[in-house]
């Protein structure tokens, strides 16, 4: 396999640093073995800290003298762009692309594709992938790491998406659980944007957003990075102070007329990868759940015997009842996401935004998640946004809001599917 290239397909669970450093110090074993005699080198977002770490530690540029500028100012395509040139210039005897297109919108991934589509030519790649839509095209071997970190080698790619295939199992039975909790008179719409623009001196960020969510509505946000949904959602959640004076409703009113950023949050249910973060290593996954009915980090409410009941309920749906006592930052990351989900819907509420809830996932924990939303869609009459710069396959929105970059601001196209 030393002359062709190879797509490591990776689970959550994997330890992939464990393959990283067996082929960076030539030790690695199997189909890898025959690298052994060769200097690899590693395109990673580690790498690419490092090398920012280096950069401000030394003050000088290191990875992109030509620029003239430090690898940290560079926009995420920019760095990978940079990044691989600084590793083609040492001539490593193969390299290893660890998630290459990451946090990357569909351009830039265009971009960095041709970049390695022309680097196969010469080098041999072996690429780590959590997504099988993510593979190099050029890429036909295939092996897989999994949970015990064994490796699996399959006939080619075709022969690995068969076998997933045929071992993929029903995600979830019965309705999700309802909740009782008791927003009052909410009309529609729930969220509407009459010819918005929000600029920053004079860069306009998105210019005459009109778009309107109601009530049960299932909408995907998409856009390239940069175009702006960040913004959107920061206008709708009420954080943003560029929302006053502009034509926007929020749950009925007019943003700027004696609504609260409590009041306005308190109907959201939000879900980021980054509020991983905000909670304590020791709170329990039980309690991670009835903490959303309280909006609050952790629990500091004694709860009801109903609210109980129902955290119970949204456990047993995912298959995760059995792991109530068990500390939040044990689990897997595909598990740590789906308690994150049920936390947000558990009070129902009139709008759910779900910001990037596959981004890190592999292919298997993707699906779970999908199937989870898509589930809540059809179930409940809570509004789903569902923001992302790439299409999930199985995800089915009604609606999708794409915004679309300008150097005069980005703006939108409203598309019912």
């Amino acid at each position: 396999m030393l002359n062709n290239h190879i797509a490591v397909f990776l689970s959550n669970k994997g330890n992939k640093s464990i393959l990283v450093k067996q082929l960076l110090n030539k030790k690695a074993t199997g189909p890898f073995a025959a690298f052994n005699n060769l200097d690899g080198a590693l395109f990673s977002s580690i790498t690419i800290n490092e090398l920012v770490d280096e950069e401000e530690q030394h003050n000088h540029i290191e990875v992109a003298p030509g620029t003239n500028r430090h690898l940290r100012t560079l926009s995420g395509g920019e760095q990978k762009k940079a990044l691989l040139a600084y590793l083609l210039s040492k001539k490593p005897g193969f390299i290893i692309a660890d998630n290459p297109f990451d946090n990357l919108d569909i351009a830039s991934q265009g971009r960095l594709l041709q970049l390695f589509t022309d680097i196969a030519k010469h080098t041999p790649i072996i690429q780590l992938i959590t997504r099988a839509a993510d593979r190099l095209p050029f890429i036909a071997n295939a092996v897989s790491v999994k949970d015990d970190n064994s490796i699996v080698i399959y006939k080619n790619v075709e022969d690995y998406f068969h076998h997933q295939q045929e071992n993929r199992l029903p995600f979830f039975t019965g309705p999700i659980p309802e909740s009782d909790h008791a927003f009052g008179l909410i009309s529609n719409p729930l969220v509407q944007f009459n010819k918005v623009t929000v600029q920053y001196d004079e860069q306009v960020i998105v210019k005459d957003i009109n778009w309107q969510i109601n009530t049960g509505e299932f909408w995907h946000l998409i856009g390239p990075n940069g175009a702006g949904k960040t913004t959107l959602l920061s206008l709708i959640t009420g954080d943003n102070p560029k929302g006053y004076g502009q034509n926007l409703l929020l749950f009925g009113k007019r943003k700027g007329t004696g609504e609260s950023v409590w009041s306005i949050k308190q109907k959201i249910g939000y879900f980021t990868s980054s509020i991983t973060d905000l909670f304590s290593r020791y709170t329990e996954v039980g309690q991670m759940i009835i903490s959303g009915f309280f909006d609050s980090v952790g629990l500091y409410t004694k709860p009801s015997a109903r609210q109980i009941k129902l955290a119970n309920d949204w456990l047993a749906l995912i298959s995760m009842l059995q792991l109530k006592n068990k500390l939040f930052h044990t689990l897997s990351l595909g598990q740590q996401r789906m308690v994150l989900i049920a936390r947000a819907m558990v009070k129902h509420p009139p709008l759910l935004i779900l910001d990037e809830p596959t981004a890190g996932l592999d292919d298997t924990n993707a699906a779970i998640v999908v199937a989870l939303i898509n589930k809540m869609a059809s179930e409940s009459n809570t509004a789903i946004l569902y923001v992302s710069h790439r299409t999930e396959a199985g995800l089915v929105p009604t609606y999708i809001f794409q915004l679309k970059a300008s150097e005069k601001g980005s703006t939108g196209k409203l598309t019912k599917l």
